[in-house]
């Protein structure tokens, strides 16, 4: 892919993300890619990651993803984003939260996802998750 082409691939993975579609979002990776989320256990295949999807879905039933930037790297793609919702599903405290992180992508012959490492600041998120964006 050339800087044009990774530009509207994240642009498109974006939307993806704020369809509302766990299986949008699972579209981008290859049938056996994998997304990895800090130091969680990577989900593997579409269908592992429509799952992450789905919970981050349900979890803020109103969240916004937003594209800070991509950029090409020597494996793939760097793809940094800006999350931003309230908890108000299921069990959620309904605090509002807001915070970035980003995405390596090691990107297949075919321009799909073969490999996302992902990593955010869970200790920030989980103190929004308690507290609010403002809060303590």
């Amino acid at each position: 892919m050339n800087l044009e082409e990774i530009q509207a691939f994240g642009t498109a993975y974006t939307a993806a993300w704020n369809s509302g579609e766990p299986g949008a979002v699972a579209a981008f990776f290859e049938p056996s890619g994998s997304l990895k989320v800090n130091e969680a256990e990577p989900a593997v295949g579409r269908e592992a990651v429509a799952q992450v999807a789905e919970g981050f879905m349900t979890a803020f039933p109103d969240m916004v993803l937003t594209m800070d930037s991509v950029r090409l790297t020597e494996a793939g793609a760097e793809y940094h984003w800006t999350f931003e919702g309230t908890n108000t599903g299921p069990g959620g405290s309904g605090n509002r939260v807001k915070f970035s992180g980003y995405e390596e992508w090691t990107l297949s012959e075919a321009g799909l996802v073969a490999r996302s490492l992902g990593s955010f600041d869970e200790a920030e998120y989980h103190r929004q998750l308690h507290f609010g964006i403002e809060g303590r």
